[in-house]
């Protein structure tokens, strides 16, 4: 099984966490809407990385002209992972703020300046060095090609691991409460792929 899921069910409302196993790396995900869970997510991760997997997903827009906020924030270095409600968060912690806007972290993803400019609108959040991988892979390898690939491409072309994004997960309710395990799965190894893909390719 390339891909599983251990659900902690703490009894939180706070947080809940899991373990997600993905061809064979085991990435540890907290999922919270606490300012201070955020804050003790920060301070005991190793953030030596100076590589952070940026992702956020938010309830699809169906409506033309309504455009639904971010409903989390992804962040991923190495086997850690945090899933931050922001929809549901009572207050941002001024951690998150100065972590996002200290330009020593790169952080990279796939399509990465839109959900930048969606977070700086949304909840006025600053990520100040953003860095999206297909571009970058495209000027590395000089492949008009690969600056339109996708997440699932990177992963395949730059780390041979195949990902499944299915829509009926892609497409979910991402403001819910309580994310269904699926929808941890796939956030968790959105942001994961973006930190390895980064770390490969030594952005």
């Amino acid at each position: 099984m390339a891909i599983s899921i251990v659900d902690y069910e703490l009894p939180y409302d706070s947080h809940n966490e899991y373990d997600v196993s993905f061809h064979g790396d085991r990435i540890h995900t907290l999922v919270t809407h606490s300012s201070s869970m955020v804050d003790s997510w920060l301070a005991q991760t190793n953030l030596q990385s100076r590589i952070v997997g940026l992702d956020v997903e938010w309830r699809p827009n169906f409506n033309r002209s309504i455009e639904n906020p971010v409903a989390t924030l992804q962040l991923c270095v190495g086997p850690d992972c945090l899933i931050y409600q922001l929809i549901h968060t009572q207050h941002i912690p001024q951690a998150l703020y100065a972590f996002l806007a200290n330009r020593s972290y790169t952080f990279v993803g796939v399509g990465i300046d839109s959900d930048v400019e969606k977070l700086l609108i949304d909840y006025g959040l600053h990520v100040a060095n953003a860095v999206d991988l297909a571009v970058f892979a495209a000027d590395r390898f000089d492949s008009r090609e690969l600056r339109n690939a996708g997440l699932k491409g990177l992963a395949r072309q730059m780390l041979g691991k195949e990902v499944q994004k299915p829509n009926r997960i892609t497409m979910s309710r991402w403001d819910n409460q309580w994310l269904t395990c699926d929808q941890v799965q796939y956030a968790c190894v959105d942001a994961f792929l973006s930190f390895e893909i980064g770390r490969h390719l030594n952005v």
